[in-house]
């Protein structure tokens, strides 16, 4: 599967290029105009600068000024933008370490062979010892094939179980509704009638959602859940999707129900405010499909930190309790960069040092080394509850693999288009599943061609 083509500093051909351009998606003519800038300083001994594509607040300005001091190393950020990178990446002067979500963008990089394998800078890290690493970690490993499996090609800064949902006591004592159980879950079944309660609606507005269930893409979302009802939605070898399979169908006729009943946000009635947070921090959403994380943000808001509580990831009626990361965000290095080992040495304070035990004692994620742990919230009753049923779930935990063949958002691309009419009654659920299946798996066929 690997070869020698990409080795540091050659350059990518046009192929490998349109392969990464989530097949023909960027613009191939913009994006190999003149944003491939020199970036490393290629410096060796301290004074280097090692540069890091992240979106704004992964890594702060303080941050950097703490690594300078720490470490003697300058930390230059560039923003995260798809089509700079695929031009720096195809012009052989990539950044030195770029962020990712483990659980969608690790195959797609590594199928690739951009992405440079870890494990000989793992195997002599005394900062972050294989023993330590969260199972999470493993959405970043890739054998050529199947996610999950062979070598590491970056880690999660923290993560959570992205099935879980948040719920308001307040709001579920308003509806007269028992309270979701800590430790066994719900049925989707259950969840949506449960929302269908919860909802409230004034003169034909949704005033406040019952509850919101979308997962961080459609994508994953739906391969999460098809896992749930015990099946696949992508092939064995992941060049195909399938949602004609009982297990994808019940997964997809789920989440059209639960759009057709506007009783949370969805593709026919989005949220105002663009996502969960800050609706639920209104008031606004009896529920929402979002993890561990979001205790971050709940928490300094000390009277909704009272009547929030944490409840297991759903299942469907029969299946599997499957309880994944659809997101475990962290960083890679290109096999093109030219300061591995500083870049490594960022890495390991990224991961295992300073920021990580600031980003673990703030609730915003679970953090991707167990030694960590002791850190997360518990000072306050509520925060006990939280990491009581968050520890449970934690036994749950697996990896549903996503395939190398397309990015995310490019399959949600297709979704977004495709979708709408069933959830607005034009269209079946079948015929929905036969346009969806024809339109990704065009798309998957591409990417298939292009990694060869």
């Amino acid at each position: 599967m690997h070869t020698d083509a990409t080795r540091a500093g050659v350059p990518l051909g046009r192929r490998r290029f349109l392969a990464l351009s989530a097949g023909g998606a960027i613009a191939g003519a913009a994006a190999l105009s003149g944003c491939a800038m020199q970036v490393s300083s290629g410096v060796s001994g301290s004074g280097e600068t090692v540069t890091v594509m992240v979106n704004s607040g992964d890594i702060l300005p303080e941050q950097v000024q703490q690594a300078q001091k720490a470490l003697g190393i300058k930390i230059a950020l560039v923003k995260y933008d798809i089509t700079k990178l695929i031009a720096m990446l195809t012009s052989g002067s990539p950044p030195d370490l770029v962020r990712g979500v483990g659980a969608v963008d690790l195959p797609f990089f590594a199928a690739r062979d951009v992405a440079e394998n870890l494990d000989p800078y793992f195997a002599r890290s005394s900062v972050l010892k294989l023993d330590d690493l969260d199972p999470v970690n493993d959405l970043w490993r890739y054998d050529g094939r199947t996610q999950g499996k062979g070598p590491r090609y970056g880690m999660a800064k923290d993560f959570s179980q992205d099935s879980m949902y948040w719920y308001n006591t307040a709001a579920f004592d308003k509806g007269g509704l028992d309270y979701p159980s800590e430790t066994e879950p719900v049925t989707y079944e259950e969840w949506l009638d449960d929302a269908k309660r919860l909802v409230q609606r004034k003169s034909g507005q949704t005033t406040v959602f019952g509850g919101s269930f979308n997962g961080l893409t459609r994508a994953t979302l739906l391969a999460t859940m098809t896992a749930s009802a015990g099946g696949s939605l992508f092939s064995d070898d992941f060049s195909r999707v399938d949602f004609t399979t009982p297990e994808a169908r019940k997964a997809l006729t789920w989440y059209v129900d639960y759009a057709k009943t506007k009783v949370g946000p969805s593709l026919i009635q989005p949220d105002p405010n663009g996502w969960d947070g800050p609706t639920y921090q209104a008031g606004r959403m009896a529920m929402s499909n979002s993890g561990y994380w979001m205790g971050g943000m709940i928490y300094p808001d000390k009277k909704l930190a009272q009547v929030s509580r944490l409840a297991p990831a759903p299942l469907f009626a029969g299946g599997r309790r499957i309880s994944a990361c659809q997101g475990g965000t962290g960083l890679w290095m290109p096999r093109g960069a030219k300061n591995k080992d500083a870049a490594w040495r960022v890495f390991e304070w990224f991961f295992g040092e300073e920021p990580a035990k600031a980003r673990a004692s703030g609730g915003w994620g679970i953090p991707s080394l167990k030694s960590l742990r002791s850190l997360m919230p518990a000072q306050e009753d509520y925060q006990k509850r939280v990491l009581r049923v968050q520890e449970e779930e934690l036994k749950h935990f697996s990896v549903v693999s996503f395939t190398p063949y397309s990015r995310a958002d490019a399959i949600d691309a297709l979704f977004n288009q495709i979708a709408p009419a069933a959830m607005n009654g034009q269209i079946s659920v079948d015929t929905l599943a036969g346009r969806l299946n024809s339109a990704i798996n065009e798309q998957l066929k591409r990417g298939k061609e292009q990694v060869g």
